[in-house]
């Protein structure tokens, strides 16, 4: 089933993100896509916020992935703009991630699409009619 919600502002991407973690639970994938700047670190922002994470959350474009290990539940926040080839999530240990206990946050999913578990969240991020809105729509695959 899928759900959509319009946001108008960061904080209130936030807030859908937060209220989005009230359902996951340990090796939950969430794939994010979206344009550059279409709000999916800050839907992450919100996940790590009702994850009760208590370090600063950034994207992590060049180091590929963040782990935010104080909270309810691990997190490894994974941002695939730059990544350019399956020899690269090996060398970051991608399956070992996957095998893991904590959810994974996955920005620019959409680049290893192959290597993601039939079973995620797909979550899409598009521009609205105005500069600050955003649709998101959030359905489980």
């Amino acid at each position: 089933m899928k759900k959509e919600f319009l946001s108008k502002q960061d904080l209130e991407t936030q807030n859908i993100g937060e209220e989005f973690s009230n359902n996951l639970i340990a090796g939950d994938v969430i794939a994010l896509n979206g344009e550059l700047g279409s709000g999916k670190t800050q839907f992450v922002k919100g996940i790590c916020n009702g994850l009760k994470i208590t370090e600063h959350v950034t994207s992590p474009t060049f180091t590929l992935v963040s782990e935010y290990l104080h909270g309810k539940l691990p997190i490894y926040h994974f941002d695939f703009y730059r990544i350019n080839s399956e020899k690269e999530l090996e060398e970051i240990g991608f399956d070992s991630y996957l095998e893991s206990d904590g959810i994974l946050l996955i920005e620019w999913a959409d680049k290893i699409s192959q290597s993601l578990p039939k079973k995620r969240y797909e979550i899409n991020f598009k521009y609205g009619s105005t500069q600050n809105e955003r649709i998101i729509s959030i359905e489980k695959i």
